[in-house]
């Protein structure tokens, strides 16, 4: 893994339904709501990768806590659209990995343009102490592979 710079790895999708609890009382996505839509992303994400979050606790005694959110709204959302939201590898470090998400609409004349960018940092921590440590070896080597 890269401690910096782009990895060229491919984004992860994931289809997010916006229900009528995540709209505010504008009729559009409330904007803490983006980031529960990216949270889903990325657990899908590991899952894709073969990881599964309570596996890794178990088996490892790590799980992975958001430590930094950059994120910019760019255009909203309403009740019933069906976004796209993506998750694509930015860099890693020992005990860290960068993510640039995006949600966007999957198709019609806004398609493929960005309804929300953002920059998350997640690290990995000891699952009882809650300091960073080192990302898994098996976890790792799977992030190697696809950045």
């Amino acid at each position: 893994m890269t401690a910096g710079g782009q990895t060229g790895a491919k984004a992860f999708t994931w289809p997010v339904r916006v229900y009528y609890e995540d709209t505010d009382a504008g009729g559009v996505v409330y904007y803490t709501n983006y980031l529960k839509f990216m949270e889903r992303a990325r657990t899908e994400w590991l899952r894709a990768k073969g990881f599964e979050q309570p596996e890794l606790l178990r088996d490892h005694l790590v799980m992975f806590v958001v430590r930094a959110v950059q994120i910019e709204y760019l255009r909203p959302a309403r009740f019933n659209d069906l976004l796209t939201v993506s998750v694509r590898l930015h860099a890693a470090g020992r005990s860290w990995i960068e993510l640039d998400q995006t949600a966007e609409y999957p198709e019609g004349e806004l398609r493929g343009e960005a309804l929300v960018k953002a920059r998350v940092k997640i690290v990995c921590v000891n699952g009882n102490t809650f300091k960073p440590v080192q990302i898994p070896v098996p976890v790792r080597e799977k992030l190697e592979r696809i950045s």
